[in-house]
């Protein structure tokens, strides 16, 4: 915990950032108090679903499935233990991370003193005001930013791993403005473990790597003897990168020797890599025709192209290469596109364009989850002619940003939304705070020509920050998004009016319809619902959720024959699902095809062997088999 100042005469005075912990503290407390009484709590779509049903298959045993992950196992783990200990509790999550977010608020404000922490030595004076004061005024205008910062506070309450990298993260940018000296051995090997742990939940984390061996090499100067020099440098970068390769065994241990695949994270990069480098690519996260828009469902989906292009069974090491392939030759083929695609995933990072692709910020919002606070575009118009000033004038500033550039860096190879740019945020209130601290200083020194010079910086920041997108598809992600979860929570009003209003954005989009087709068949209209699934498929034929949807309707007015057709399609697509098996079997039964159905339930049950229908369907045709006559 911070520290506290003592006076000469005996006083007690409270450190600044114990305050900062506190309103941090508190306004995350709120948010996570709103959100715990709101219909939006327990998951039940996109990633925070995929990672907590990864966690409860945990509990249950199933550490594996003896293939290399797809998908970072680090997070789901971490839920898993902390669920073994408290049970199934989002609330004790949402309470450590929340800590972990008001502990990054301390963190900005220390960075900005240690920014500052050699002109403070000099005692200048601006307008009376000691120049020691003006630390603080940075560091704390900047802490509060990130505490009103509205897309931090969704993420902070949310099964989701963003909180955990956007704190380690700018704590190592912390620990490298502290460094005052050179250790060959302390404290890389540790530094680098942690690095490789959080790796394992996102691997962005290691695009700080850069920045940590420029500290090593910059903090050995003092080594006169150039050879000895370099052999130092050499043993610390080694202890650093052991230890993340350390840190990172539960990973590659897993996939070398479990599943004997050469993966060293998780095998599901391949198409994240291709899904940011393909000819219909924008920068941000389109999915590819034939993949579907949720996380689970777009990770099979990878699977089965992968398969059906190449005509067998694939580990997933060979899924990856199979996409990693696929966006190569676009890059080759296509190399003047391409650099164009990495000028516009340059300006999606500084654009204030909202792309969440879950849309909790804006879900949040306009249920009162969220306090009053702003949001990206923001943060970023004043933080670009804070960048230019900082890295001029203070030289210390010059690592923050670093580690921003870093950030976006790490980001460029695949796309750009919400919350993969959240973590370069807090750097970028740091500049933006010396920014404004350089603009006020200007104002009341009469400076006028810089104060002026810095209002057509920053009216020039806000013209290329604010340009909007022109792709309509980006317009309906909220509405989309937000209809989604109104169909779950019951509100199908709400749903109507923000899906309708998507697909007047996108007519064309598959998973729209297939929403629209829910939507109608939550409401009794199964007429309506059909029609939107036969859309879904007229636009994307390997929807297999649509066939399935479309096989159930089909099996409740007993029409056996089309029930047949959708679910074997469905299949075709996704081979491996086994509620689809089930749901076969249960058709062939209808149709006196025992054989058949026996055939379809013992898939299923192989596939998942503890789900009591597919046991009892299982028991009945054993039983009808029993009865016939040989």
């Amino acid at each position: 915990m911070p520290s506290t100042d003592t006076h000469s005469k005996g006083e007690i005075k409270t450190s600044p950032a114990i305050w900062i912990f506190l309103a941090a503290l508190g306004v995350r407390l709120m948010v996570l108090t709103y959100f715990s009484s709101s219909p939006h709590f327990l998951p039940t779509g996109g990633d925070e679903k995929f990672y907590n049903d990864w966690a409860l298959r945990i509990l249950k045993g199933q550490l594996t499935d003896h293939q290399a992950f797809y998908g970072l196992p680090g997070y789901p783990f971490f839920l898993a233990g902390i669920y073994s200990i408290t049970g199934f509790s989002p609330f004790i999550v949402g309470l450590l991370q929340i800590t972990a977010e008001a502990l990054t608020s301390v963190v900005v404000f220390k960075i900005s003193l240690e920014i500052f922490a050699r002109q403070t030595e000099e005692g200048e004076q601006i307008t009376g005001t000691p120049i020691t004061f003006h630390p603080q005024v940075v560091g704390t205008v900047a802490a509060m930013g990130w505490v009103l910062f509205q897309p931090a506070q969704a993420f902070s309450v949310i099964l989701m791993p963003t909180c955990w990298l956007v704190f380690l993260y700018w704590s190592c940018v912390l620990w490298v403005l502290k460094m005052r000296s050179f250790s060959v051995w302390q404290p890389w090997l540790w530094l680098g473990l942690i690095l490789g742990v959080f790796a394992t939940m996102i691997a962005t984390i290691l695009f700080l790597i850069p920045l940590i061996i420029a500290a090593i090499i910059l903090r050995s100067s003092l080594e006169t003897d150039w050879k000895l020099r370099l052999c130092r440098i050499a043993a610390a970068i080694a202890l650093l990168l052991g230890g993340v390769i350390a840190g990172a065994s539960p990973c590659w241990l897993h996939n070398y020797f479990v599943a004997g695949e050469p993966v060293f994270l998780s095998a599901h990069s391949g198409v994240n890599f291709y899904i940011g480098n393909n000819p219909l690519a924008n920068g941000y996260p389109k999915i590819p025709p034939g993949l579907r828009a949720g996380q689970e469902g777009m990770l099979k989906d990878s699977i089965t192209m992968a398969e059906a292009a190449e005509g067998r069974k694939l580990k997933r090491a060979e899924v990856s290469r199979f996409w990693s392939d696929k966006a190569n030759a676009y890059i080759h083929e296509h190399f003047g596109d391409w650099l164009k695609l990495m000028a516009l995933k340059f300006k999606n990072f500084w654009n204030s364009y909202q792309y969440d692709d879950l849309s909790l910020i804006t879900l949040f919002e306009q249920d009162g989850i969220l306090t009053p606070g702003f949001k990206f575009g923001f943060v970023a118009a004043l933080a670009i002619p804070g960048i230019f000033i900082g890295a001029w004038k203070y030289r210390r500033s010059r690592w923050v940003v670093a580690a921003i550039l870093l950030h976006m860096a790490a980001l460029m190879p695949v796309f750009i939304t919400e919350r993969y740019r959240l973590a370069a945020v807090p750097g970028l209130l740091v500049m933006a705070a010396i920014g404004l601290w350089d603009f006020w200083t200007f104002i009341v020194t009469a400076q006028w020509g810089r104060g002026l010079a810095y209002v057509a910086a920053t009216a020039a920041s806000v013209l290329f920050v604010a340009q909007p997108p022109s792709d309509p598809g980006l317009w309906s992600l909220d509405y989309y998004n937000t209809g989604i979860k109104a169909i779950d929570t019951g509100d199908l009003v709400r749903a109507q009016r923000d899906l309708d209003i998507a697909l007047a954005y996108v007519p064309d989009n598959s998973e729209i319809n297939f929403a629209l087709g829910n939507l109608a068949l939550e409401k009794g209209d199964r007429t309506q619902a059909k029609l939107y699934y036969k859309r879904t498929i007229d636009i994307n034929g390997r929807h297999s959720s649509a066939y399935n949807n479309l096989g159930v309707l089909a099996m409740q007015e007993k029409l056996w024959k089309p029930a047949e057709t959708f679910f074997t399609r469905s299949l075709r697509i996704e081979p491996d699902d086994a509620k689809t098996h089930y749901l076969l079997a249960e058709v062939k039964l209808e149709l006196n095809e025992n054989a058949e159905a026996k055939t379809e339930i013992d898939r299923a049950l192989q596939l998942k062997p503890g789900q009591p229908e597919f046991q009892a369907l299982g028991q009945k045709i054993d039983t009808l088999k029993l009865a016939s006559p040989q």
